[in-house]
């Protein structure tokens, strides 16, 4: 069987960021790295940096209190996820007495600094995301009492009636069209709204690599990554909005020959976290299934 790849299938910068300055603070396992939550969504990839001695402590959301250890035979050192923190939380880390180190997606950071300048100024901040990823956690952190969560239209109905000026901004993984919708509405409301596409690089070219695979001929779509990942979660959804049978997945294993077998062409893709080796293990799986030959 034929497989197409998309070009931006894999690690985005931010990604790649966070997992190099884990690598360096380890310095080749001399120090126990230990990540507040995990450090990107992927859980296979966790497993091969757990070998390298870079752990995750805390939790997804990171609510939980943490507790170190007191006879680590090695130094430890805080390392922040790519998905960033509240300016609390933050705080509550730094007190904990280890090196700190902050491997905060810098797109995340411009996100956190828009929040938190124009709560500053007085303004509502509309925030388009999901209330319960670890992104969103942290940027109403820097909102204060002035921030608010939409995560569709229903949610924007139900908005608090606001006096003074609004601002909103996105969760950096989210649907380009589906933020212009509802940030157009908002607009209706408060014409003098500040709008801030702070949806990122990176995941606006996924989504628009996927069109190219179902314009290229993929008569199904596989998409790489974690199942709680918020962008791979996305493209699933968007893979499956043109028509085409989308199977999302974690690893090659998941992958079952008969449900390929009308196929001559599949197009694979990958969330944000999603590291080479998993996606070329797919790849090779799946060309390796006889699909449809006639």
């Amino acid at each position: 069987m034929k497989v197409i790849r998309a070009k931006s299938a894999g690690f985005c910068w931010g990604v790649e960021r966070a997992i190099q300055i884990a690598r360096e603070q380890a310095k080749d396992g001399e120090r126990t790295v230990l990540t507040d939550g995990p450090l990107i969504h992927n859980k296979q990839m966790m497993s091969a940096l757990s070998k390298e001695d870079i752990r995750e402590v805390g939790d997804y959301q990171s609510h939980d209190e943490i507790r170190i250890e007191e006879d680590e035979e090695k130094d430890s050192v805080m390392v922040i996820r790519a998905h960033g923190i509240s300016p609390q939380r933050r705080k509550y880390l730094k007190g904990l007495g280890l090196p700190f180190r902050d491997g905060t997606c810098p797109d995340v950071g411009v996100i956190a600094g828009k929040v938190r300048t124009h709560a500053a100024k007085g303004y509502d901040v509309v925030i388009f995301g999901d209330p319960e990823h670890p992104e969103v956690i942290g940027l109403l952190g820097y909102a204060g009492e002035k921030g608010h969560v939409v995560s569709g239209e229903k949610d924007l109905l139900s908005l608090p009636e606001f006096a003074g000026k609004v601002a909103m901004v996105s969760q950096s993984t989210m649907f380009s069209h589906e933020f212009k919708k509802l940030s157009g509405m908002l607009a209706e409301k408060y014409p003098e709204i500040l709008v801030f596409d702070t949806i990122c690089g990176a995941t606006k070219e996924r989504q628009s690599d996927l069109v190219d695979l179902v314009e290229g001929g993929a008569e199904a779509i596989v998409v790489i990554g974690g199942k709680h990942s918020a962008n791979t979660r996305k493209l699933a959804k968007l893979a499956a909005s043109h028509d085409r049978p989308t199977f999302h997945v974690e690893t090659a294993e998941e992958l079952k020959e008969q449900s390929f077998s009308s196929c001559s062409v599949v197009g694979v893709t990958a969330g944000a976290s999603t590291p080479e080796f998993i996606i070329r293990s797919v790849c090779e799986r799946l060309e390796s299934f006889p699909g449809n030959s006639s």
